[in-house]
């Protein structure tokens, strides 16, 4: 704990608030998360979480407020062009893997993770890469060349966080890595999540407390578009 409160914030998040048309589902969101944590964020459905990991992403209709990643502001205000800017966020350093399965089905499980090499250099390691998320998720290697679409719920989320992974982010963004798929399956994936040796931080939203105590830094709580605070472990 010591080592973690001197190391430097990634990211940096002042007064956000975003929605969709007329509807504020932020509101003022302040969030400090330092290099190397790993960050629990817990609430039921509709109260926020997803949103703001899209306006992280500038994903949202509209927002307003400050978010610096590594002290570049990366957020303000905007009212218009959901999504313009998120290609150059991905290359500043934001992995996200996104609620469901987010899959093409009709791509086999190797060329699903080769589109998450966005970046030259990761592009250049595509190979490396592949092979590091194979020894994360064992199951993969024999399916590598399987169609996506024909694979197992358990089996697609390993390849959505997979993918993701190809990134090399400095920041991983997971949102409801359990959802739909069966407790013993759930524990799998997490524990993959927690093993993973990144460099620079995760925050992983979810639904079920219980995949995160003991594991998260920190567990945070959002309740109605505002965030609760620690909620311990």
């Amino acid at each position: 704990p010591i080592l973690r409160m001197q190391m430097p914030e990634l990211l940096q998040i002042n007064k956000l608030s975003a929605g969709y048309g007329p509807l504020r589902v932020l509101h003022e969101i302040d969030l400090s998360v330092k290099e190397g944590e790993r960050i629990g964020l817990v609430g039921l459905n509709g109260h926020g979480k997803t949103t703001l990991f899209r306006a992280i992403t500038h994903m949202t209709g509209w927002q307003q407020g400050s978010i610096k990643l590594d002290g570049e502001e990366i957020g303000g205000s905007r009212s218009l062009g959901a999504g313009r800017r998120t290609a150059g966020l991905v290359k500043k350093g934001i992995g996200v893997a996104p609620q469901g399965d987010a899959i093409f089905p009709g791509l086999s499980v190797r060329k699903h993770l080769e589109c998450g090499a966005h970046t030259k250099s990761a592009w250049r390691n595509r190979r490396e890469r592949i092979e590091e998320i194979f020894e994360v998720f064992p199951p993969l290697r024999n399916l590598q060349h399987s169609l996506v679409g024909k694979l197992s719920g358990g089996e697609r989320r390993m390849v959505s966080v997979g993918r993701m992974l190809m990134s090399e982010a400095r920041l991983y963004l997971i949102d409801e890595p359990s959802l739909g798929l069966a407790p013993k399956i759930s524990q799998r994936v997490m524990e993959a999540l927690w093993a993973l040796p990144v460099s620079g931080a995760m925050i992983i939203a979810e639904q079920n407390i219980s995949l995160l105590t003991g594991r998260a830094d920190r567990i945070l709580g959002m309740h109605a578009g505002r965030m609760r605070g620690d909620i311990g472990h």
